[in-house]
């Protein structure tokens, strides 16, 4: 690898995930697909919090960089246009699939500490939201859309592409995450099983591919209601599929 594209792959992401509501949304939508077994299980580890209230911590423990800093790079996956994460080069510090695969063992572990697993459950509500952003399979060369600057509506100050799509579209609609909840949680029967059967790789892939279309905008325009048109059911699929793909998961760890 050479030495400019290991710096780029050392480069964390710039900004969060989804922002808080989004995160949210995922974890009370995975919350309302629990069997009783793993909602029990939950309890035993969480106590009276919900799966809504932990799904911000991992973004929250970046106030502690010294204790933290090494999770950045969990939380994304820099994949090149053309090429495919199984042959691309990985970051050696880890990345969302590296990271979700080994939370998930400690979870399934029941002799690992309860902290740990406390921990790894806090993580992977957080890190399968981000799995579903399409920027978080983002580009190297932009870091996800954080170097790309635009403007949210007109005479609105600049920001980036990935803020748009952690942020802005998510509260254009002025709803709290309860309201998101009811409104988007109603998957059919067929949709939980073929959401459910598919892997993280999978989960990758599906914003991989849809990254593209977060980029259809003309640079010298600002974003505007025609971009929340054609973005917002891309957003709302894709909280809706990481809520009942998270309890898909958090059902089958606590079996």
């Amino acid at each position: 690898m050479s030495k400019a594209i290991f710096t780029l792959v050392l480069l964390p992401a710039l900004a969060f995930s989804w922002g808080k509501t989004g995160h949210r949304v995922v974890g009370q939508i995975a919350e309302n697909h629990l069997t009783p077994k793993a909602a029990a299980a939950i309890r035993g580890l969480l106590g009276p919090e919900s799966l809504a209230e932990i799904a911000n911590w991992a973004d929250e423990i970046r106030s502690e960089p010294a204790i933290w800093k090494k999770a950045d790079p969990w939380h994304y996956v820099n994949i090149p246009d053309g090429q495919t994460y199984d042959a691309m080069d990985k970051n050696p510090a880890g990345d969302i699939i590296v990271a979700l695969k080994r939370f998930e063992a400690t979870l399934r572990n029941p002799n690992a500490p309860k902290e740990e697993r406390i921990q790894a459950l806090k993580f992977m509500v957080h890190l399968i939201g981000d799995l579903h952003q399409p920027l978080h399979a983002g580009k190297r060369e932009d870091l996800g859309g954080n170097r790309v600057t635009v403007h949210w509506f007109r005479n609105a100050e600049s920001t980036n592409l990935h803020t748009v799509w952690d942020d802005l579209i998510i509260e254009q609609e002025k709803l709290s995450f309860t309201e998101w909840t009811r409104f988007l949680d109603h998957p059919s029967p067929a949709e939980r099983k073929e959401w459910q059967s598919t892997s993280f790789n999978a989960w990758m892939e599906e914003s991989y591919k849809l990254r593209g279309r977060c980029y259809d905008f003309k640079p010298e325009l600002p974003l505007s209601y025609d971009y929340v048109y054609k973005s917002l059911p891309i957003v709302k699929q894709r909280l809706l599929q990481a809520g009942v793909r998270l309890a898909g998961t958090l059902n089958g760890i606590f079996l």
